[in-house]
């Protein structure tokens, strides 16, 4: 495998060069060690703290894995085993209760069919810089009074919800007796001697760098301080990939186990195309992408803000980074960079 310097160097001038990318951050290793790269652009340097914002729910999985693995977990346990006093009422479609059939694997595959409380009026008046705080009692109040998606586990049905990932931080949190901000700490961040990665707790805490929304500089420190278990995690491109590699390579949980995890569900239709696993996430590659050597997967996961996790077998390439943009021109942009390099070595 070759990868030029010069070719990651266009690739991150291309993503800068994006309307609204106001910075960009990309780091690719390969699996072995032998090769690693990452440079910066814009606002940010190649060190600095960002939100990876939903990339957490990949290391929400990696504990979730562990805890299978002691035992004190299944995926098959209904959720009101753990949480009888937030699940009344909480699933009512078309006149039925299904809040006592919702498991755990509905929660983590988002297959529960619980709506997201972040859509509506309240991603719109947070991107509108109106910072404010959503714990889980407050989300599941919310929740209650809107309308779910679809039954449990309905086959061929799945909608992102953050909603259950708030429901899954409360229940590591009510089967290990922690925060869930310790638990993080215990399973993956000592565990990797990670320094510069953390749960957003302290409003006061200015390290990370704010993330835009279109031309809009947002700081929200309230907000992202209520969603640890979501999207909380502060992290720097490279302890990104110190969790990324571990991931992969079975640090958690036996690394013969993540087929399991690879049970897609189309997330987003044509012309997204987007697929969701059991906390896990496969970006699309249609044939045409790559006509003389077809990529298998690419799997990880996507922060809203355009922070990113992404693993492709076929080059044995890893990627972590932000363009710290909401609106989507940053995914775009990142995404066609990774395949750009993909395809580069293939």
């Amino acid at each position: 495998m070759s990868l030029c310097e010069s070719l990651l160097n266009r690739c991150l001038d291309n993503v800068i060069s994006k309307k609204y990318v106001y910075s960009a951050v990309l780091r690719v290793e390969k699996g072995d060690g032998s090769f690693f790269w990452e440079s910066s652009r814009g606002e940010m340097d190649a060190g600095s703290k960002y939100f990876i914002a939903s990339v957490t729910k990949l290391y929400v999985t990696a504990v979730v894995m562990s805890l299978i693995e002691e035992q004190k977990l299944n995926l098959d346990d209904k959720v009101s085993m753990y949480l009888p006093k937030y699940t009344d009422k909480l699933h009512i479609y078309k006149g039925i209760d299904y809040s006592s059939q919702i498991t755990v694997n509905h929660l983590i595959s988002n297959t529960s069919g619980l709506p997201d409380y972040f859509t509506g009026t309240a991603s719109a008046s947070l991107l509108q810089g109106n910072d404010d705080s959503w714990g889980f009692e407050r989300t599941i109040e919310h929740v209650k009074q809107m309308k779910p998606k679809f039954a449990p586990g309905q086959k061929g049905k799945v909608a992102y919800s953050d909603t259950n990932y708030q429901l899954l931080g409360k229940i590591i949190q009510t089967v290990t007796s922690k925060e869930i901000d310790l638990v993080f700490q215990e399973y993956i961040f000592d565990k990797l001697n990670l320094c510069n990665t953390y749960v957003y707790k302290d409003i006061c805490d200015s390290s990370p760098v704010p993330f835009y929304d279109k031309d809009k500089k947002l700081w929200l420190p309230k907000y992202m301080a209520s969603i640890g278990v979501e999207g909380g995690i502060v992290s720097t491109a490279e302890e990104a990939m110190i969790f990324l590699k571990a991931f992969f390579d079975g640090r958690f949980f036996p690394k013969n186990k993540i087929d399991s995890l690879k049970k897609w569900n189309l997330l987003f239709p044509p012309p997204s195309l987007f697929y969701y696993g059991v906390g896990l996430e496969k970006q699309p590659t249609p044939r045409f992408i790559s006509i003389r050597k077809p990529i298998k997967e690419i799997i990880g996961f996507w922060g809203q803000t355009s922070s990113f996790a992404w693993y492709n077998s076929d080059t044995d390439l890893y990627f972590t980074g932000t363009a710290n943009q909401a609106n989507g021109s940053g995914h775009s942009a990142m995404g066609k960079t990774m395949l750009k390099i993909i395809k580069s070595v293939l």
